[in-house]
């Protein structure tokens, strides 16, 4: 899967111009965080009631050069997961617990069950991927959460600064996965999903 840049540019350019608060989107974030604290216990949960065992464990720093590693401590039932307090970044929404709760699973639901990594396209594959596990509206603050943030990480900052965190609502075409162009490894070749 390869990230077209004008559609990230495009993602980028929603997501800067967003406000950082909408009251309009809390209903979008209450099913997001609802589906959220879900995912959470399952990813958590003791096996033998169905979950999946993982400990996760909040840390101060980057905690994966690659995914690699991520996908080793997954597979042995261990989670490290960035703290999002240490990012002095709040968010306006979530709380750092609730928002420390999606950072595992998207990276166990993203990017352990995509195997991809952490650059734009690894991000997009990530976010495609987990984004099946949501209802509708809550794959509204999902996305914004996800591809609107890097997105305009990568798109409006040059993979620099990480943008400030805003619960808003991108339009709704960047939430709908069938709307995602899948590429060939060299890119030339994009068909609709």
């Amino acid at each position: 899967m390869r990230f077209d840049p004008a559609v990230g540019a495009a993602i980028a350019g929603a997501y800067m111009a967003a406000p950082v608060r909408d009251p309009r989107a809390y209903t979008a974030y209450a099913a997001f965080c609802r589906e959220t604290v879900q995912q959470y216990h399952i990813l958590v949960g003791r096996v033998e009631f169905g979950g999946l065992g993982v400990a996760v464990r909040i840390v101060d720093e980057d905690p994966y050069a690659d995914v690699e590693s991520m996908v080793d401590d997954l597979r042995q039932r261990r989670l490290k997961v960035w703290a999002s307090a240490a990012s002095g970044n709040p968010h306006p929404y979530l709380s750092d617990g609730e928002n420390d709760m999606f950072r595992a699973i998207h990276d166990a639901f993203g990017h352990g069950a995509s195997g991809r990594g952490f650059d734009r396209h690894g991000e997009e594959a990530a976010w495609l991927k987990h984004s099946s596990m949501y209802s509708a509206m809550a794959r509204r603050a999902m996305t914004t959460e996800t591809r609107g943030q890097n997105c305009a990480q990568v798109f409006h900052f040059g993979d620099g600064c990480f943008p400030e965190q805003k619960a808003a609502l991108l339009p709704r075409s960047f939430s709908d996965p069938r709307s995602v162009r899948i590429g060939g490894i060299d890119g030339e070749q994009i068909v609709p999903c």
